[in-house]
């Protein structure tokens, strides 16, 4: 499957003036502070394109002729105005950021956040509680997201629930930059001010609910979307020391909507200062987030070459202390993984994928080179790097570490079998150095018994595992992608005649408490878990094989 870049062309025309709108309808006006001008766009979805022969806006993007709002929206819009009008506030409601912009290039969003010019955001809550309780509604519970400036998270954000919508409120900022320092003081701020201070041009817009408008206060939103530019309001080393993690939203950004990032922005994002702002002042969880939205996203590979290009890889993939100067250099060779990666899974049409099976099999081609990296953080106590990375780096759930991890082992695993399962020669018997505790069985009855094994404990992950064993110690040229490809589906092959799909689904012939009957012991232990894994095997070579047949082989044992 082939990526395709997803985007609008552009058509559009603007008029002098101001469009006033005195209700909810498919047209809006976009005004700006210094010029305004109403807009009658003609809507026309299409494919994200380079323009040809214009190297000063090599992007192409169509904006919609309005933002059209749904049913939900409308609902939730009319009451926030409501509950301005029944306190009689002075209030201004304005939806900010992604919401402004997706609906502009004609996507849904259902992440709202409202800002406010003259209250807190739990003020403003309290208000819409009071409301709805006025009216014989039911109040909503009202979260708090409190305000970390050692962390760049600057403004105390209050959360709630209205029409089925998770809702974010939060007050307009201004800044006060100290000369020669990233430092700044957060205050009150109009909606200019607070359009100068967020991270990406593209990203500054709002739409004003009391007005119904589009507002570009920095005069350059629209035309960095239409243009398809990634830009800062500020210049960019500004705004990413007022917030560091604005570089990886940037690289985000850039490879999620296919953008291209302005020279000034590229430059900041290298920068000294820069990068030991990520790596000391922004917490590990927002890091880990952004990572993982990108390792999610359309352009996974693009995104990591950013990462590499800016220097920032081991900013954020931090290793342990110890390890740090002798696997540094794999940096490159992680990129080029996780490239050969992307391409087979194309190749191969995703394979199926689910979303969960694509993020981990990308993290796990990410991480290949350092598989076997480990280090101590004790004299008894032996880590892995790709599991240090995933809880202290990225600070992912456990479960991701582990299931990476099972990825790498399986591939090792596959490896070994690989030679034999997609030979027509004889061979000489099937040696493996992971299963010491092989049963006897005759050898082709160990060519089910092995990759079955690996189906067991990998279970619907076994075509990413296989996946990364074509990629090991291969080399990442196109010319070799032919040959990766026909490698995976022989094995794939061979798999599925052996009847080893759904392996894992198998229960086994005897139960716990039958075995122990069995082997007359009075409780369970290190026998009993080693004969279960005995007749899981047994099961694998003779999968046709009865209860009575399993019991004779345990005995005669």
């Amino acid at each position: 499957m082939v990526m395709a870049k997803a985007g609008w062309l552009c058509g559009s025309s603007l008029t002098i003036g101001r469009t006033f709108i005195t209700s909810f309808k498919t047209t809006v006006s976009f005004r700006n502070p210094r010029f305004l001008f109403s807009t009658t766009h003609r809507c026309c979805r299409g494919v994200l394109s380079k323009a040809k022969g214009n190297l000063s806006s090599p992007w192409s993007v169509v904006v919609t002729e309005s933002i059209s709002l749904t049913d939900t929206e409308k609902q939730l819009f009319d009451q926030l105005l409501q509950v301005v009008c029944h306190y009689s506030l002075e209030t201004q409601l304005r939806v900010a950021g992604g919401w402004v912009r997706d609906k502009l290039l004609g996507k849904e969003c259902y992440d709202i956040d409202i800002a406010l010019d003259n209250m807190l955001g739990t003020e403003f809550c309290e208000k819409v509680n009071g409301y709805l309780v006025s009216t014989g509604g039911k109040p909503q519970g009202i979260g708090v997201i409190h305000s970390k400036p050692d962390q760049s998270k600057h403004l105390e954000t209050a959360r709630m629930r209205l029409f089925d919508v998770w809702v974010d409120f939060v007050n307009l900022r201004s800044e006060d930059y100290a000369e020669n320092s990233g430092n700044s003081t957060v205050e009150f701020g109009s909606a200019e001010q607070d359009a100068y201070r967020r991270d990406l041009t593209i990203n500054s817009l709002f739409y004003n609910i009391n007005t119904r408008s589009v507002e570009d206060f920095t005069g350059r939103g629209l035309d960095d979307l239409k243009s398809g530019k990634i830009a800062t309001p500020l210049p960019p080393k500004v705004t990413f020391l007022d917030d560091p993690l604005r570089v990886l939203r940037a690289i985000r950004f850039s490879t999620v909507f296919d953008f291209e990032m302005v020279k000034d922005l590229k430059v900041a994002a290298a920068d000294t200062d820069v990068k030991s702002a990520v790596a000391d002042r922004i917490s590990r969880e927002r890091i880990g987030n952004e990572i993982d939205l990108m390792v999610s996203g359309n352009q996974p590979v693009k995104a990591m070459d950013y990462m590499s290009e800016f220097e920032l890889f081991w900013v954020v993939f931090t290793l342990p202390p110890n390890i740090k100067h002798e696997i540094k250099e794999h940096e490159t060779i992680c990129v080029n993984y996780i490239n050969a990666a992307w391409r087979l899974m194309n190749a191969l049409g995703g394979c199926s994928f689910s979303d969960e099976q694509r993020r981990l099999y990308l993290y796990a081609a990410l991480f290949l080179p350092l598989r076997k990296t480990v280090h101590g953080e004790n004299k008894r106590k032996i880590i892995s790097t790709v599991n240090h990375i995933f809880k202290n780096s990225l600070k992912r759930k456990a479960s991701d570490a582990k299931n990476v991890i099972k990825l790498h082992n399986a591939a090792e695993k596959f490896l070994s079998l690989i030679p034999h399962m997609i030979s027509s020669e004889d061979m000489k018997p099937v040696e493996v150095d992971w299963n010491s505790n092989m049963i006897e069985v005759p050898d082709p009855l160990r060519l089910r018994v092995l990759p079955g094994l690996i189906l067991r404990e990998i279970k619907d992950f076994w075509r990413a595992a296989l996946m990364l064993t074509v990629l090991i110690d291969e080399d990442y040229t196109d010319e070799s992608s032919v040959d990766k490809v026909g490698m995976f589906k022989k094995v794939e092959e061979e798999i599925l005649k052996l009847g080893l799909e759904k392996v894992w689904e198998v229960e086994p012939l005897i139960s716990g408490r039958d075995m122990m009957t069995l082997l007359e012991l009075k409780n369970g232990g290190p026998i009993v878990s080693e004969w279960q894994q005995k007749l899981i095997q047994w099961q694998l070579a003779y999968p046709t094989g009865n209860v009575q047949e399993c019991i004779d082989w345990m005995i005669h044992s």
